[in-house]
């Protein structure tokens, strides 16, 4: 594979390693406050997407490496420092639904640019994507429909769990 043939694909699938990186650490981040507060179906829902974000690297990666160009492992832009969770799921749909437009996009100029498997990975990722905003988009809908009790069950829960080994413990 020439390098110089593909370096628009190269260019365009560093830019979504930057942004699923981005993603994972602030999901993370999510993840961290959301596991503090007892938020344990938010703070593995957060989990669990920054894992198939890793997936995501990987992917891009490897064709990234299979065209001769080099990983830029960088992150661009900063985890928002956002403690409230559901300012954190309008974050999260927002993000997934930007990447899966910005995806969208890329795999239009990889097609253009007659690399249809880099045009292929895009169009995957943007389904991905999708998966994710529709998670997110499905906990906002519950938190505006069952308002703080949304919230104050997932707490619950987790206190029953503690109690609950703190009695078999004995």
């Amino acid at each position: 594979m020439s390098k110089k043939k593909h370096n628009k694909s190269i260019e365009l699938l560093n830019k979504a390693v930057a942004d699923e990186l981005l993603a994972i650490h602030q999901y993370m981040y999510f993840h961290f406050h959301c596991d503090d507060q007892g938020y344990d179906l938010l703070a593995s829902l957060f989990k669990n997407t920054a894992i198939q974000e890793m997936g995501h690297v990987e992917v891009l990666s490897e064709r990234i490496l299979f065209l001769n160009g080099d990983v830029d492992m960088k992150v661009v832009g900063t985890v928002k420092k956002i403690k409230d969770p559901k300012e954190m799921v309008k974050c999260a749909a927002q993000m997934e639904d930007d990447s899966a437009k910005e995806y969208n996009e890329w795999a239009n100029e990889c097609s253009a640019n007659a690399d249809s498997a880099s045009k292929k990975i895009f169009e995957d990722l943007v389904l991905q994507e999708e998966r994710h905003f529709d998670q997110f988009d499905t906990e906002m809908e519950n938190m505006e429909k069952f308002g703080e009790n949304y919230l104050a069950l997932q707490s619950i829960e987790r206190s029953k769990l503690i109690s609950s080994r703190g009695t078999a413990a004995e």
